[in-house]
């Protein structure tokens, strides 16, 4: 049998040699690298928890514990509705400290694939070998931007994938429109670290394109008393994990994901919901290129108690742009949906997964934070 191996930023690492980490002098690492390898070891010495941080991207990160059976529940469901064979070349460039990137190892060695692991940049393609036939990779939404918009003339390459997965932050309307230039499908994942990674996708393009997120097998959901999303199943090991989603059930495998409940603000004794702003303001931008990133939030309001405010990274709109962006909103929201007041910062802040860090962008523009 052949040996095998994986690809680390171009370095060759031999499966036995990761499990008794026998290259560790002979060739040079850095930080990063050291931790995907201490995955992969633990991984082909049969560890059955893994220590993991959640993003952060809500709240203050933590570390939690996953078992070896729950990473496994989850690796086989994506490797069966993307059919993928031993042998099949899959790209790793998510950060591999992180439930994405981490579950891409894993999914690599329970398929036996090849894996080519390299640092997670935002145009990771550049760091692959020329005309290298990949079956299968995992994006941010930000990265595959960035290659479609940056280097189009890898979308060849994107074509022959099997399947692309999309997760970790909104897609904006701009990547949306650009997608539909792939005949890859490519989903948008639904999860969280404590579902190690995805419990449902959505097909984002082609004639199938739809709204909703369908559910994985053996994955059953539910609602609390708020009415946000609870998820149990093989990939939770049967415990209710208690989401802060808001979604609406469509049949009990389909839902369509409305928002975060910590997303809704009370304007005026009216519910509104952050996301559904941030979709007519992404319209309302759509032609602008690039088309700024940006979030709505809200601050303290006298009168309203709280008012929906815009906040942008770009350079200050101009008065003329910011009364054609109003105009458009009016055709596009109810009157308290609409942003009170527009905020500009030249720079969002990020988490180490690369979202935005709503907080730490509010913090630095002078803002309440909630």
């Amino acid at each position: 049998m052949a040996e095998r191996y994986l690809l680390l930023n171009g370095k060759k690492f031999y499966y036995d040699e990761i499990a008794e980490y026998s290259f560790r002098n002979s060739i040079p690492l850095d930080g990063y690298e050291s931790k995907t390898l201490e995955f992969c070891r633990s991984w082909l010495t049969g560890v059955q928890e893994f220590p993991i941080q959640t993003s952060g991207s809500t709240g203050t990160p933590k570390t939690i514990q996953l078992t070896r059976q729950q990473l496994e529940a989850s690796a086989r469901k994506t490797i069966n509705i993307l059919n993928l064979q031993p042998g099949d070349t899959e790209l790793v460039c998510l950060n591999t400290e992180y439930i994405a990137g981490m579950m891409m190892l894993a999914r690599g060695f329970m398929a036996e694939m090849q894996m080519i692991v390299v640092d997670p940049i935002s145009n990771p393609l550049k760091l692959v070998p020329e005309n290298t036939p990949i079956a299968f990779a995992s994006f941010v939404p930000m990265q595959l931007q960035k290659i479609l918009q940056d280097t189009p003339e890898f979308i060849p390459q994107l074509n022959h994938m099997k399947g692309i997965l999309l997760g970790g932050a909104p897609v904006n309307f701009t990547l949306q429109r650009e997608l539909q230039k792939l005949t890859v499908p490519v989903y948008h994942t639904y999860g969280m670290t404590e579902t190690a990674s995805h419990v449902a996708l959505r097909l984002l393009n082609g004639p199938d394109a739809a709204a909703y997120y369908d559910v994985l097998d053996n994955i059953s959901l539910g609602f609390d008393n708020r009415g946000c999303l609870t998820i149990q199943g093989d990939v939770t090991n049967n415990e209710l994990i208690v989401t802060n989603d808001l979604v609406e059930m469509l049949t009990p495998t389909r839902f369509r994901w409305i928002g975060r409940v910590d997303n809704t603000i009370n304007s005026g004794g009216v519910k509104v919901q952050s996301e559904v702003v941030e979709v007519a303001v992404a319209e309302a931008l759509a032609d602008l290129d690039p088309m700024p990133r940006f979030f709505i939030t809200s601050q303290p309001d006298e009168l309203l108690g709280e008012r929906v405010v815009l906040i942008l990274e770009t350079e200050p709109f101009t008065e003329d742009q910011e009364k054609e962006l109003k105009a458009r909103l009016k055709q596009l929201l109810k009157k308290f949906e609409r942003p009170k007041k527009y905020y500009y910062s030249p720079a969002f802040s990020e988490t180490p997964t690369g979202k935005v860090s709503k907080q730490r962008t509010l913090r630095k523009l002078g803002l309440e934070v909630h």
